[in-house]
């Protein structure tokens, strides 16, 4: 048995923390990774304490909003957002940083993991988002597709 690369590792990683998630339509897991350790994890689902969607059905499901669009219609927070409220949380520094996560971000995790001083992003699939494709390539993060070793 070969032994995984880094990113194989954590993009492993990545899809195990995925099947936490609560989301009715995609499960989604992020790490947050720096000096190849494990500073948070996180995946889409409601904000702690209120009722998941596997528990009261998916809104977005009952309004026929298509996947990617009108996110702020949704219970649950992104698995990026929910990585990123974990290190503020418990304080963790994510400055330089390297986000993995199942998913491309979208428009609006994008904008955060930018803000967040994260260098880095290695996702391992995920849908179009235009808007956020453009910001980028504008930025300096680096963003990669997984390819499998």
């Amino acid at each position: 048995m070969a032994r995984p690369s880094w990113d194989e590792y954590f993009i492993e990683i990545t899809r195990l923390v995925a099947s936490r998630s609560t989301c009715l339509r995609r499960h989604v897991g992020a790490v947050i990774i720096k000096n190849k350790q494990i500073l948070t994890t996180g995946y889409n689902g409601a904000p702690s304490g209120l009722a998941h969607c596997l528990d009261v059905g998916c809104l977005r499901e009952q309004l026929g909003i298509p996947s990617g669009q009108r996110h702020e219609l949704c219970r649950g927070l992104h698995a990026e957002q929910n990585a990123i409220i974990q290190a503020a949380y418990h304080g963790v520094s994510i400055r330089g940083a390297t986000l993995y996560c199942t998913d491309l971000p979208c428009i609006i995790c994008t904008k955060m993991i930018i803000n967040a001083g994260i260098e880095r992003v290695v996702y391992e699939g995920g849908y179009a988002d235009d808007l956020a494709r453009q910001m980028w390539e504008e930025s300096q993060v680096a963003v990669e597709k997984f390819k499998g070793e």
